[in-house]
């Protein structure tokens, strides 16, 4: 599999869970506002891994972490997925993915193999600005909507997350998100962040308060919803 980075201890990436984090390269997606551009659009030129450094490294912390959470880019594009993810848990982690849904056939194969645990999946924006927001053209929608479905209506714990760009995202669009995933268990809003590896510049972050009352048009159709990292 092509490993990009593997941070080694994390509090915040999974949960109530002392985890492991693994980066994977390359994404379908390009999102503008996307802080990670080098595994997006260079991963090619990105140090890389092995396979066999990152499960030493998990034999040896297996008294100490918990689980493995699986992020990129877009791990599902990474062919042996399923035989990382069997490693990972025959030495008895819990396994997290992060994915942007654009594969409900890679997804829903590893449901029903019982190889995932928890699943942050990205709803990027309404559906209607979906391609824009994703850099994304002739986007086919119902592939993101097959997994939001198979999330609700699977057994293990999942949330759904969106990153709020004001250049993006407007009041119109929590009211057509919620009524689309409305009765999913959690979902979270992340403000966006600048940095120097962003996709694209320019872009800005809504205030605290105008977070807290997207947050409140949504509590019509969700029953937790949360700010995650907003100060």
């Amino acid at each position: 599999m092509q490993i990009h980075g593997l941070n080694k201890t994390t509090l915040l990436d999974y949960p109530e869970h002392v985890a492991a984090t693994v980066f994977t390269g390359g994404c379908n997606f390009c999102c503008p506002f996307c802080h990670n551009a080098d595994l997006v659009l260079h991963s090619g030129t990105f140090p890389t891994l092995s396979e066999e450094e990152v499960f030493a490294f998990l034999q040896k912390r297996k008294n100490v972490l918990t689980g493995v959470c699986i992020t990129g880019g877009e791990p599902t594009l990474q062919p042996d997925l399923p035989d990382f993810i069997r490693r990972v848990k025959e030495l008895g982690y819990l396994v997290k993915l992060d994915t942007n849904g654009y594969r409900p056939e890679i997804l829903k194969a590893l449901l029903e193999e019982k190889l995932l645990d928890y699943v942050a999946m990205d709803v990027k924006n309404s559906k209607i600005k979906y391609d824009k927001t994703v850099g994304k053209e002739n986007l086919d929608i119902v592939r993101i909507e097959e997994s939001v479905e198979l999330l609700k209506g699977g057994n293990i714990p999942y949330e759904f997350r969106t990153t709020v760009v004001k250049e993006l995202h407007a009041e119109a669009d929590f009211e057509e998100i919620g009524e689309w995933i409305q009765g999913a268990g959690n979902y979270f809003l992340q403000s966006y962040r600048d940095n120097d590896n962003v996709i694209q510049k320019g872009f800005t972050a809504y205030t605290k308060g105008e977070m807290e009352a997207f947050v409140e048009i949504l509590k019509k159709y969700i029953k937790r919803v949360e700010l995650r990292g907003v100060e």
